[in-house]
């Protein structure tokens, strides 16, 4: 999958306890968390919160998302060794790494061309092989890699934006908050099951809006 040399620290296996203690329970998640250097996505400032359970800005108005929220949305995917996973909004790659730590290929869409290109470096420097990136407006997905068991989607749009769920495999599952930035928001998870997608209210977030001009899902 990838080869990375990283060594597990003290506080990464002390900080996948405590994600452990709030509810996550899937063993390829918390082994993710456990193994991705989480201080190597943050600025360098902010180094000595790596490992605090809040989000942290990134720059560009964009935030690297609480560790237990980036936990419990990996764990909401349901993903496996197999699978091939879209993501929407790379950030830092933090929640890209801990996708490429299970998944067997993650696409990332960062509309961002600065965070982005910082992104690629920071993971390809760690040894990951099997993500593959792109610059552009992620409410339109990746059609020509379509379809994914998974998508996850790191910035919340106000509805579904239409090609998600058109890129979405039958038997596949999306997770994504919705709302307005600073209203509330809530994160949700949809399985498609054939022309049918069911949805399932998780819990309230607050995220970033994604910023799109592409249409959106109808009610």
């Amino acid at each position: 999958m990838h080869e990375n040399r990283h060594e597990n620290t003290r506080a990464e296996r002390a900080f996948a306890w405590q994600i452990r203690g709030r509810g996550v329970s899937d063993a390829a998640v918390l082994a993710a968390m456990e193994t991705v250097p989480r201080e190597a996505f943050v600025p360098s400032d902010r180094i000595d919160q790596a490992y605090n359970d809040h989000p942290l800005p990134i720059g560009h108005g964009q935030t690297i998302s609480q560790p237990y929220v980036v936990a419990a949305m990996t764990e909401a995917l349901t993903i496996n060794p197999t699978s091939r996973v879209l993501e929407i909004g790379t950030g830092s790659g933090y929640q890209t790494a801990v996708l490429a730590e299970i998944a067997r290929e993650v696409y990332t869409v960062e509309r961002v061309v600065a965070l982005a290109s910082v992104a690629r470096e920071r993971l390809t420097r760690l040894g990951y092989g099997n993500i593959h990136f792109r610059v552009g407006d992620g409410a339109l997905g990746w059609a020509e890699k379509a379809s994914f068991d998974g998508i996850l989607v790191t910035c919340a749009p106000e509805r579904v934006p239409s090609a998600l769920v058109e890129q979405l495999a039958d038997g596949g599952r999306m997770v994504i908050p919705l709302g307005r930035r600073g209203g509330p928001q809530a994160l949700w998870r949809l399985a498609r099951r054939g022309d049918c997608v069911e949805r399932e209210r998780l819990m309230g977030v607050a995220f970033v809006p994604l910023i799109s001009s592409a249409p959106v899902e109808a009610e």
